[in-house]
């Protein structure tokens, strides 16, 4: 297999990037990145603490300059936060410095996962938070398929099974 210089990882709220991510990059004997642990590392608070003085626009200005570093480098599987694909900025960095892995779960399953984490302000404030997964995933499903150079389905899986799939099948692709 010839390897890919990155691996982006994209997808809604608890699909699982960050901990497929560190086995992914165990795997190829890359360095793991979380662009949201990476934000919070640099500004010394939590996201939500950031949504709080500065607003989504605020975070998502932090996300875009913190997206643009981090492709920079070689070598590495980077964890994406749901919404950084909603910068066209992103996508198109993204799509250029590596290759893009989309990881799908319901909005059901997202629920299930997140629903005790308080450290989503996406969700955290919203009377229905399944509501407002479902409202996210309607605007950002196209987004990340349109972006993806591969879908893998996480709904109802653990870990071990999706690292295997996507493993098996970037060998397969030969990249």
């Amino acid at each position: 297999m010839i390897r890919p210089q990155n691996l982006y990882l994209v997808g809604p709220m608890g699909a699982g990037k960050s901990t497929i991510g560190r086995q992914l990059a165990e795997w190829l004997g890359y360095e793991f990145l979380d662009s949201d642990q990476e934000i919070q590392r640099r500004t010394g608070v939590d996201i939500p603490t950031i949504f709080e003085f500065e607003g989504e626009e605020g975070f998502r200005s932090r996300e875009r300059q913190i997206v643009t570093e981090l492709t920079e480098s070689d070598g590495i599987v980077l964890a994406t936060g749901g919404g950084a694909v909603l910068s066209a900025e992103n996508r198109q960095r993204l799509a250029a410095r590596g290759y893009v892995i989309y990881l799908h779960c319901s909005p059901e399953q997202q629920h299930a996962r997140t629903n005790r984490d308080r450290n989503r302000p996406l969700i955290a404030e919203s009377n229905n938070p399944l509501e407002k997964l479902r409202e996210l995933m309607q605007m950002r499903e196209p987004i990340y398929r349109q972006v993806a150079d591969m879908v893998v389905s996480t709904e109802r899986r653990g870990t071990t099974s999706v690292v295997k799939e996507i493993r098996r099948r970037l060998d397969a692709e030969s990249l």
